[in-house]
């Protein structure tokens, strides 16, 4: 990994602005060609039901570190020049931010790459954990092989 690679990870029960976010990325990686981010949301709907809030749970310490591991894998694959990461938890409103995953290098294929890769690496990879709450009552979400399936295109070739 490039040691001048800046790399910004934050577990938060705060919402985030992501203009504010990414101007921060920009900032500091001003040589940047390509910005690249993902913001993912508490849906409406389950597959339960619907949904009026999430609990989202983690282990402190354990999740910044997987994290942490997650950016720095992509950091030693693609040319990035830098990478924020927000998760949040506790208890989120439908339609509420949880993730963002942003990116930045000189050109646009790694920075959307690296940003994919992230994502899938981090809905498999990272200790958090899931509790739906709607009109079903509550049911914790279970891992779901579709998204093993989306981080397995990212295995190198022995």
């Amino acid at each position: 990994m490039n040691e001048a690679v800046y790399l910004n990870i934050s577990v938060q029960p705060e919402d985030f602005d992501t203009g504010h976010e990414l101007q921060q990325l920009k900032a500091a990686t001003p040589q940047a060609g390509a910005l690249v981010n993902f913001v993912g949301l508490v849906r409406e709907v389950s597959t339960n039901g619907q949904l009026s809030e999430m609990v989202i749970e983690h282990y402190p310490g354990m999740t910044e570190k997987a994290l942490q591991q997650i950016a720095q894998q992509a950091a030693k694959r693609w040319p990035l020049l830098g990478v924020r990461m927000i998760h949040r938890v506790g208890t989120l409103p439908a339609q509420s931010q949880i993730v963002l995953v942003a990116t930045t290098s000189l050109h646009r294929q790694a920075a959307f790459e690296a940003c994919a890769f992230m994502m899938d690496y981090l809905k498999t990879e990272a200790p958090f954990w899931k509790k739906e709450i709607g009109d079903f009552g509550e049911h914790w979400v279970e891992a779901r092989a579709s998204d093993e399936q989306a981080k397995q295109q990212w295995k190198l070739p022995q």
